[in-house]
């Protein structure tokens, strides 16, 4: 079975300035999920779903959407602040998003196959797309087993800045055992990555560092184990104003307690994205250039 591609593009970029998914950054205006789109399907998987917000439904309908008739299926489900389980209520005063288990579980009613997770407004590159959906296609023995790209630190940095990063913590057997937040990833002045770890001290990161960039691989049975545990999450935190769900704190504890398992695949793509408005001129460079080396066609989509 042909997994499926799972966007989330329902986020605004705040520290970019504005709705990035849809800024055409590509020689004939393509988007970052353009190229995600594309590599999907040259790696094998068979759909793509997005899960965006109502508000700007039309747009990507006319922007986005458009572009795939013809090369792949394609649907869209919606997060909404008070689209939440059974027997919860959104406060009135909620306007923040409750975070990435809740947008992956809008996605319940339109997967049964196993998927990948991403984000819309980064680019990953082929060979992520290939050895996640390697994975994806090998068969399973049990319910619980995941996968997610670690991308080498080396691979994600940008100049304009520091970014967050999650750093992947692994067992012998190349297992996730806990994802490390930091917020300060940057470069120092003799071009070494460093970080403050949790006791603010300052850590040198190795470029071969394993980091999470929200690329995940689940299977179906995800829906329901997040669901319970995003139901936990609300119990405890649905009257805090500013309280939100990620998918590392929802994984961790189920890893934590056999229940799950989370294999990390290592992948030579280098990511880029725009996390500052400054990124945005090299990005728009180096799309140019992997069309012109013939890594992607043009235009993307014919």
């Amino acid at each position: 079975m042909k997994p499926t591609l799972f966007i989330l593009a329902a986020g605004m970029g705040s520290r970019y300035g504005g709705l990035k998914q849809l800024d055409g950054l590509g020689p004939n205006g393509e988007t970052i999920m353009d190229y995600s789109v594309f590599d999907a399907l040259r790696a094998g998987f068979g759909k793509v779903v997005f899960v965006i917000r109502k508000d700007f439904e039309q747009d990507f309908r006319t922007k986005v959407l458009s572009k795939y008739e013809g090369h792949v299926p394609v649907e869209v489900v919606f997060q909404a602040v008070d689209k939440l389980p059974e027997g919860f209520t959104c406060p009135a005063d909620r306007s923040k998003p409750w975070g990435t288990t809740q947008a992956v579980l809008m996605g319940a009613s339109a997967i049964n196959e196993p998927f990948a997770v991403i984000n819309a407004d980064d680019f990953y590159g082929r060979d992520s797309f290939e050895v996640l959906a390697k994975n994806l296609m090998e068969p399973r023995t049990g319910a619980g087993q995941y996968s997610m790209v670690g991308f080498r630190v080396g691979n994600t940095m940008t100049e304009n800045g520091s970014v967050s990063r999650g750093i992947c913590k692994t067992n012998a057997e190349g297992l996730l055992t806990a994802v490390e937040e930091r917020t300060d990833v940057r470069y120092d002045g003799e071009h070494q990555i460093v970080t403050n770890n949790a006791a603010g001290e300052l850590e040198v990161l190795a470029p071969n560092t394993p980091v999470s960039m929200n690329m995940w691989g689940f299977t179906p049975d995800f829906f329901s184990v997040g669901l319970e545990r995003f139901e936990d999450f609300l119990r405890k935190n649905v009257d805090v104003p500013k309280a939100e769900f990620p998918l590392p704190p929802c994984i961790e504890p189920l890893i934590k307690d056999n229940k799950v398992t989370v294999k990390v695949l290592d992948t030579t793509s280098r990511w880029f994205g725009v996390t500052y408005s400054a990124d945005r001129p090299a990005v728009v460079e180096k799309f140019a250039k992997l069309h012109e080396s013939g890594e992607y066609p043009t235009p993307l989509f014919k």
